[in-house]
């Protein structure tokens, strides 16, 4: 179901900028629309001005006027390694809660297109801090 997904945040792994931490991430992100769009880690040499994957995909979709999406697949290791599943930091969770509805949102977290996991933003980021605390109602 989820493999083409997959293979995409597996392709994203040739393009990651990670001289400092060597730790290769890819992502993919699902449109409720149907489209994916894709990112790698970004590292910077200043560390604060790097960015992960899964922003840099949020990002572009952002950027080009999408905002309702529903899942993302995220694959990542030393070196690009993939030896274990890569969850989604701190960061990239907050920045999901803002686009995501949380309990339907799914995250893919991947070895391989056989091995993976997926769970929800609620399962990931429970009791979050969203736009709904500003008073928004997106």
């Amino acid at each position: 179901m989820w493999g083409e997904l997959i293979q995409s945040a597996l392709d994203q792994l040739a393009y990651s900028y990670a001289p400092y931490s060597q730790f290769k991430v890819g992502a993919a992100l699902l449109s409720t629309d149907g489209r994916i769009f894709t990112g790698c880690n970004i590292e910077n040499s200043a560390y604060g001005p790097s960015n992960c994957a899964e922003r840099t995909a949020f990002f572009k979709a952002v950027s080009e006027g999408v905002k309702d999406f529903k899942a993302i697949a995220i694959v990542g290791g030393k070196y690009g390694e993939i030896l274990d599943y890569c969850a989604p930091c701190g960061v990239c969770r907050q920045v999901m809660m803002e686009f995501c509805i949380p309990q339907d949102f799914q995250i893919i977290m991947a070895k391989n297109l056989e091995d993976y996991q997926v769970c929800t933003l609620e399962e990931l980021l429970p009791k979050a801090f969203s736009p709904k605390n500003l008073g928004v109602d997106k």
